[in-house]
């Protein structure tokens, strides 16, 4: 070979040696970058090529896959009942993503998570079609249909739990959206979802894990519970020694209650909670200091996210607060922040003898022959209160049922716990109050439900009136529906 063919020969060489490295080094070292990229539709064409696993609850799909054989997309997504279910599934949409469970499960429900493997394996053996998983969550199909009924054209959220395991039972927020409306790549879906993100009254936010309100009155049971827990007090029975009106340390500023007809003065715990007399809890809030009340607060999750698995926003207790600032945190209001989770949160831990258990959405997932690849183990969130604590606000919370501001939530037949909530907002309180109300309920056998309710379209009346006349009654369907009553 002469000398101009060898060298020719050595530069292909060269270059057939660069091809395959260069290959290799996309293929191997580059192939995640590549395929993740937010570029590369071809993974959302591959997502949409087969059948997506289902979201099930109550062991029925409230998710489908509907064959529409387009030139890019084979499967399109579409929901059953799908406002009521939003919360809990997010959406899954060609142009535009997925979100909550939807993208948090997507390798199971497309077929990709690697302990589908064998699975699949099979079926390109086999030449069967390629099919995703399904995801059964912890919802009670019940529970979430009264939760979403009771909220009807009010703008609200509502959470169930399960005290003894954490299970969520229902995750409702309205209004709503139906995910259908934008699964697609069409013109209108691109047009139903810029009126959603448009729309002022955000149906597309998840209310129940991702909006914090002022707590209100709910709060002083976090309040009362910290005046357990450091010895402030040792009965519900204990005389408070609170003056009515109370002025707020440091200031000429006066704390009253709704009337002047109320038993607050020197009230004694469980009359405090029964009439939520302001002067009673803020005065406790300001003498047990803001370092006591936050440590309370957050043994309860405040200031710290929950991963259900949706991660919620985190529910707030201030750490700067003054004096006359921590009297007013200590009533739910001030700088005090919480979502509808995290107080269904506090009422579980209380039904639960002081035990506050993870919350959790997802109880297992399985392949598309129904063979289960996880199941959910039940942990335990945090300690809050002890035992004893538990129970003192449990009586209290019951009195507030039976004796005070909560009685539209009696239930015959079950124990009723729960405390109403009329959470004050806007430029010098201007907007319409927050009502809320969270409870427990238990039957002879010891089944229980814990929820929270809260609802922004208020009224200007009391605690007792807003709280207890929108929210509790909600509260009460959804617990009736969680435990077949």
């Amino acid at each position: 070979m002469n000398k101009p063919i060898r060298r020719v020969s050595i530069f292909c060489l060269v270059l057939i040696l660069a091809l395959m490295v260069r290959t290799n080094w996309v293929q191997g070292v580059q192939a995640e970058a590549w395929a993740t990229n937010k570029n590369n539709k071809r993974q959302v064409y591959d997502r949409y090529a087969h059948p997506r696993g289902n979201i099930i609850v109550g062991g029925q799909p409230v998710t489908q896959s509907d064959f529409v054989n387009g030139l890019r997309y084979k499967y399109k997504r579409s929901w059953v009942d799908g406002p009521m279910y939003a919360p809990v599934t997010g959406y899954s949409s060609q142009s535009f993503g997925a979100s909550q469970l939807e993208q948090l499960e997507d390798g199971v429900l497309s077929g990709s998570d690697d302990r589908l493997f064998f699975r699949n394996t099979l079926d390109m053996l086999t030449g069967e079609q390629k099919k995703g998983g399904d995801v059964v969550t912890t919802i009670n199909a019940k529970a979430q249909k009264a939760a979403y009924d009771g909220l009807g054209g009010k703008k609200g959220a509502v959470v169930a739990l399960d005290p003894r395991t954490g299970a969520i039972l229902a995750l409702v927020s309205t209004p709503s959206y139906d995910p259908g409306a934008f699964a697609g790549s069409e013109n209108t879906d691109s047009k139903a979802w810029t009126d959603l993100n448009a729309d002022p009254n955000k149906p597309m936010l998840n209310r129940a894990l991702r909006e914090t309100y002022p707590p209100g009155s709910t709060f002083k049971l976090v309040t009362a519970a910290a005046a357990f827990e450091n010895g402030v007090f040792q009965s519900i029975d204990d005389q408070t020694q609170t003056p009515n009106p109370y002025l707020l340390p440091g200031t000429k500023t006066e704390l009253k209650n709704e009337s002047d007809r109320e038993p607050c003065e020197n009230a004694s715990l469980k009359v405090g909670m029964d009439w939520s007399c302001n002067t009673v809890f803020g005065k406790i809030g300001a003498e047990l200091g803001r370092d006591k009340l936050r440590s309370q607060a957050e043994k309860f999750g405040f200031n710290s996210t929950v991963d259900t698995p949706i991660r919620s926003e985190k529910s707030v207790y201030p750490s700067g607060s003054t004096p006359d600032g921590t009297a007013m945190d200590a009533i739910g209001q001030h700088d005090t922040r919480a979502t509808p989770l995290q107080m269904a949160m506090v009422s579980a831990a209380i039904a639960n003898n002081g035990s506050l258990m993870q919350p959790y959405l997802v109880d297992q997932e399985r392949s598309a022959t129904l063979t289960t690849i996880s199941k959910h183990t039940e942990k335990q969130f945090s300690q809050p209160i002890s035992p004893t604590t538990a129970q003192k606000l449990q009586d209290m919370m019951v009195s507030v049922v039976e004796n005070g501001t909560g009685k539209n939530a009696k239930i015959p037949g079950l124990t009723v716990g729960g405390k109403t909530g009329t959470a004050q907002h806007g430029e010098d309180n201007a907007g319409l109050p927050f009502a809320w109300f969270t409870s427990y309920a238990k039957t002879a056998d010891g089944q229980s439900v814990a929820v929270a309710v809260v609802v922004e379209d208020g009224s200007n009346n009391r605690d007792g009136i807003s709280g207890g006349r929108l929210a509790a009654p909600i509260a009460k369907a959804v617990m009736q529906a969680a435990l077949g009553k």
